[in-house]
């Protein structure tokens, strides 16, 4: 921005005042040269279908034509904040095919939980690879690519890792807690529950301090989602009580819990920003996000938030995603993509689809839910 003035000489002399609004320098945009995620099947972009069983059309069919390792028609929340802030998609740190570790590395898998669980626990679908364990991985992929780095001379192969000054530049994310609760429902009463979420926020929190001993400055950290808004919590429900769901559908004491996960963490948080003086925490009101659409579908022109995409889920059976079966009435069927994912906010029961997470993107990403309320691109400045 700039302004004209003349001097007693009669010269124009032009006035150049750059990033200056009310008074305050604007900062400008971060240069995150990586970006390191850990998460569950909200962001794993790979990482569980390349340790276990891959992930089977239709999922991926709206953007990549083709499974694509997420749990989604598309793209997830993880890959429109690579998008935003002008890197790459994210490579799963457990896909040795094809991946690009250049540009960061995502170490999220399905069903992965902050608490490591017991073994008992697997039946529910929970990952072996809990936040402890991505972090170790983390560790490993830091130690191991800085030392083949140092030793490879050729320009190409040294473009496919990621510089060793590039980890204190990057840009760490964490969408996890979900499966944390998911499982608690199943295993714990309420009192038991609440008295569980300060150790699990605490693992989190040592977490954080861990990357940030190694380096890490800039981090981006959602809050967990309406549990209770997710359509699988329903599938078995029969004939609730009143009050058991809220006006949309919703189980609310699941959500109750969530908002309390999420307030102890947003506590833990802002603990940390005294504790690490040199790191940027932005806490992001995910939750907020996900509700707001699911209060918003009908006005906005959604199908109902707990009508699924992808899936065969009647009173005579359920049939998850790309997969068949028979109903109780002897029926085979098979779980069929319905004609127009992209107004719907449930892919299979348990994960959105792509204009979901599109959604959710639009609504976090500018700060408006953040704590400090900075968008994704100032996600490295310490408020």
């Amino acid at each position: 921005m700039g302004c004209l003035a003349t001097t007693a000489g009669g010269f124009l002399v032009v006035l150049m005042v750059v990033g200056v609004v009310g008074g305050q320098q604007i900062k400008p945009s971060c240069k995150f040269t990586a970006m390191y995620n850990f998460g569950d099947s909200n962001s794993d972009t790979g990482g569980i279908s390349a340790a276990f069983q891959p992930i089977s059309w239709p999922y991926g069919q709206t953007f990549f034509n083709k499974p694509a390792g997420r749990d989604s028609d598309g793209r997830l929340l993880i890959d429109f904040i690579a998008e935003q802030v002008g890197l790459p998609y994210l490579s799963a740190y457990l896909n040795s095919i094809g991946a690009n570790f250049s540009h960061g590395a995502n170490f999220a898998t399905g069903g992965s939980t902050i608490r490591r669980q017991n073994e008992t626990i697997f039946e529910y679908g929970i990952s072996p690879f809990s936040l402890d364990v991505q972090i170790w991985h983390y560790d490993q992929f830091k130690s191991r690519t800085k030392d083949l780095y140092n030793q490879v001379k050729s320009p190409f192969e040294r473009s496919l890792l990621p510089r060793p000054e590039d980890f204190s530049k990057a840009l760490y994310t964490f969408d996890i807690g979900q499966n944390d609760l998911s499982v608690a429902f199943r295993t714990m009463n309420d009192e038991q529950l609440r008295a569980t979420i300060p150790n699990i926020i605490s693992q989190f929190s040592t977490a954080v301090q861990h990357l940030y001993e190694q380096g890490a400055r800039s981090f981006w950290i959602h809050s967990t989602g309406p549990i209770g808004c997710l359509p699988v919590s329903l599938f078995y429900i029969t004939n609730p009580k009143p009050g058991f769901l809220d006006e949309y559908g919703c189980i609310k004491g699941q959500n109750d819990m969530a908002i309390e996960f999420n307030k102890q963490l947003k506590v833990a948080v802002i603990q940390l920003r005294t504790k690490l003086p040199e790191a940027a925490l932005t806490y992001v009101d995910l939750y907020s996000a996900k509700y707001g659409l699911i209060s918003k579908t009908k006005s906005q022109g959604w199908a109902d938030p707990m009508k699924v995409c992808c899936g065969y889920h009647e009173k005579d059976g359920h049939v998850w995603c790309g997969q068949k079966g028979v109903t109780t009435n002897g029926t085979t069927v098979l779980g069929a993509a319905c004609k127009k994912p992209e107004l719907h906010v449930s892919w299979d029961g348990v994960h959105h689809t792509e204009g979901a997470n599109r959604w959710f993107a639009n609504h976090i990403l500018n700060g408006s839910l953040s704590d400090p309320p900075i968008s994704i691109s100032h996600a490295c400045y310490r408020n």
